[in-house]
């Protein structure tokens, strides 16, 4: 079976994958596997994007984001005179023995399956099955992506990396690379209003185990950005001043502190 690998590492959200999928199919008419897409309203690559963090740490994450074609597929056990599996194990929407079942777009748990009111059917992802039945080794959105973050892999034949990514239960679009939540924020002395180079921050977790240990750098900040959701201790130590200790929740979200004033020892 074929499956998407993306490898978040390499995304610059460039949104080239996205524009392909519209250039490929928006105005094209390639039944029988597929209608026009509409210019506006679908999107069946799409690529999201997370604004993390808040000043002054921030951060953007890109997620290409397609059809999982899913194992459990629940438009294949409501209709299967108009849904099948291809070859190329993608769960493909008959455009014209489809037509008028709306419902099929509200049957995706996961918003990939769209309704065309125009031509009134319902619509998806084909993988360019029009391509690869005449030559093509990969869709129009891999082909675009100039990073190398998108790949068309056989699941047989890449099963290493598959066991490295992370996927949706019964999903056949697999993530490298998944960015963790990070823990971030700045060391100041008040009291001369200057930043504090070269401070010692340890990140324990709840059970008290060290999970790393970083220095503020020249502006007087430390970042942390392996961390699990999970609940962390910061233990702040710098020569000549109280030691602080806070604690960071990741389970919800990153977690960057407010300036962090220490005061001097008595």
């Amino acid at each position: 079976m074929k499956a998407f690998l993306i490898d978040l590492d390499r995304c610059n959200g460039c949104y080239c994958c996205q524009l392909a999928c519209k250039d490929e199919h928006c105005g094209n008419d390639w039944s029988p596997i597929a209608k026009p897409q509409p210019m506006i309203g679908q999107f069946w690559c799409r690529v999201d994007e997370e604004e993390r963090g808040r000043v002054p740490v921030v951060r953007v994450a890109y997620t290409p984001s397609f059809c999982g074609n899913c194992d459990e597929c629940p438009l294949l056990e409501a209709a299967p005179e108009c849904v099948s599996r291809n070859e190329y194990g993608f769960v493909v929407i008959d455009p014209d023995a489809a037509r008028g079942r709306s419902d099929l777009a509200d049957l995706c748990p996961h918003g990939f399956v769209f309704w065309n009111d125009d031509l009134a059917i319902s619509q998806k992802c084909t993988g360019c099955a029009h391509l690869l039945r005449n030559g093509w080794n990969e869709p129009r959105c891999v082909d675009a992506c100039s990073t190398g973050a998108l790949r068309f892999i056989d699941e047989d034949g890449d099963a290493d990396e598959i066991a490295r990514a992370s996927h949706a239960p019964g999903s056949h679009v697999y993530y490298l690379n998944v960015p963790k939540r990070w823990i971030a924020g700045t060391i100041v002395d008040r009291s001369i209003n200057e930043v504090i180079i070269g401070a010692d921050v340890t990140i324990s977790d709840e059970q008290g185990n060290e999970v790393a240990r970083v220095q503020t750098d020249w502006c007087g900040d430390f970042r942390y950005y392996e961390c699990d959701q999970a609940r962390y201790q910061v233990r702040i130590v710098v020569e000549g001043y109280e030691s602080i200790e806070l604690v960071a929740d990741c389970r919800n979200g990153d977690v960057v502190f407010d300036d962090i004033f220490v005061i001097e020892k008595n």
